[in-house]
């Protein structure tokens, strides 16, 4: 930078969209160590974390509407630059606290600090633009539905081509919405900490608004907390935080007080807690991962739960561990998936490769069939993902039961609008206000 000053939220926001330039990708972790280092009060953060997230949801829309202003295209622009003018013309088009004229004059001094004077008319002009037009911006190119919602809710065009053959346009439109929307916070009680009752009003009394969610017990909804980490209620180990579709993954497993539980994928511990919790930390529940950093997480987090029940292993999911064969009467396997039913809290992950993607099925294929060699005679298998893609959810699970005859699909029931389910469920965002997972259980002839 051309002068020495201590960063602000826009400038801590242009780092962070730079690095996902840089390394086509996005960490929720890299934003808040980029945050801590620029010592930024809550304000600020807050304030950066939304510039961040709104880009990134936003970023093909923004683009677009650059392009509508600019003599060059938008991704031929320098990584600096295209980021400054995001920046701003988010800023200018969905943050209604910071005026026009202020978002244009704060980005053509970030042009500047950033030694490119020779951009920054260039970018005063095109945010000019911006604010003149922000009632009536140029009108989206006509096209078919896919690509009228692919540019409006910056999603990739084969995912809302995928969503519009599975749940059509109305449904697809409140799905893309959804993720762009500002996501509050899903808590759960740790019932070995304390009640429900006792945990609102702690949080109560630091300020944070606070909601009993609508259909499931013990969780709430939270905001207005800054950094949940920094909570003594957090620390204390009085809740976890977990999104309610997440949390029915356990709610399913539902293993008895003296199950033996394997998690065979299980970092960073969020469904093992709740089962723990769920049977008051009794019986034995052993949660794995393929790295070791993560299993430090699990142990980190059940200590700080005051849960003992957990053991943790290290262990590739698809290699077969001989002492572990027909030793489990609960196993669950939540598998790595493309993660597109939490785009809402993982921006990012709409833009990856679809042929990345395709690769995944194998993967989970190959993990549900050694895992279910370690259910017992009579034990329960559980599979779930955070997608939505059938070729990720059903599909798996059809190939495998045709391959598996012992094994059956098991009715369940889960709370609130949920319901009955034959053995499976869906959990779509636009429809329960949860993230996007799938859950199947199945019983093991005994």
């Amino acid at each position: 930078m051309s002068d020495v000053r201590k960063p602000d939220a826009r400038e801590t926001a242009l780092e962070v969209l730079m690095q996902v330039d840089s390394a086509n990708a996005w960490s929720d972790g890299g934003l808040k160590r980029t945050i801590a280092k620029n010592k930024l009060d809550s304000r600020d953060a807050a304030l950066a974390t939304r510039l961040c997230y709104g880009v990134i949801q936003n970023r093909m829309l923004l683009d677009y509407y650059i392009g509508c202003w600019c003599s060059q295209r938008p991704e031929r622009l320098e990584s600096v630059i295209r980021n400054i003018l995001r920046l701003g013309g988010y800023q200018i088009l969905f943050l209604d606290k910071v005026p026009p004229r202020a978002a244009v004059n704060e980005a053509v001094e970030m042009t500047k600090r950033h030694r490119r004077e020779k951009a920054a008319g260039m970018v005063n002009a095109i945010l000019r633009k911006f604010a003149a037009n922000r009632e009536d911006m140029p009108p989206l190119p006509k096209g078919s539905p896919a690509q009228t919602l692919s540019l409006r809710y910056s999603h990739p065009r084969w995912l809302v081509e995928r969503l519009l053959s599975l749940i059509g346009e109305e449904e697809t439109e409140a799905y893309l919405r959804m993720n762009n929307q500002v996501v509050p916070t899903t808590i759960q009680t740790n019932p070995l900490k304390g009640t429900p009752e006792e945990l609102e009003k702690l949080l109560r009394q630091t300020g944070a608004q606070v909601e009993p969610h609508p259909w499931l017990a013990g969780c709430f909804s939270v905001s207005g907390t800054g950094d949940l980490e920094q909570l003594s209620a957090f620390r204390e180990g009085r809740f976890t935080v977990q999104d309610a579709a997440a949390r029915l993954v356990a709610t399913v497993a539902a293993p008895a007080q003296e199950d033996r539980v394997l998690d065979v994928c299980a970092a960073p511990g969020g469904k093992s807690f709740a089962m723990a919790m769920d049977r008051r930390d009794r019986g034995q529940i052993l949660s794995c991962d393929v790295h070791p950093h993560k299993l430090k997480l699990i142990d980190s987090g059940a200590q700080r739960l005051g849960i003992t029940s957990i053991r943790t292993a290290l262990a590739d999911a698809r290699e077969e561990h001989a002492a572990w064969l027909e030793q489990a009467d609960v196993v669950v396997a939540d598998v790595p998936c493309s993660g597109l039913g939490i785009i809402r809290k993982k921006p990012d992950i709409r833009y990856k490769n679809p042929r990345d993607l395709a690769q995944l099925p194998a993967i989970q294929g190959d993990i549900l069939e050694n895992a279910c060699r370690y259910v017992c005679p009579g034990g329960v298998l559980v599979y779930s993902t955070c997608t939505v893609l059938p070729e990720e959810n059903q599909e798996i699970i059809h190939v495998f039961l045709s391959r598996h005859p012992e094994f059956r699909r098991e009715t369940f029931t889960l709370p609130g609008p949920v319901g009955l389910c034959d053995g499976e469920a869906t959990l779509w965002p636009q429809r329960l206000g949860t993230d996007g997972f799938y859950i199947c259980r199945m019983r093991r002839k005994a």
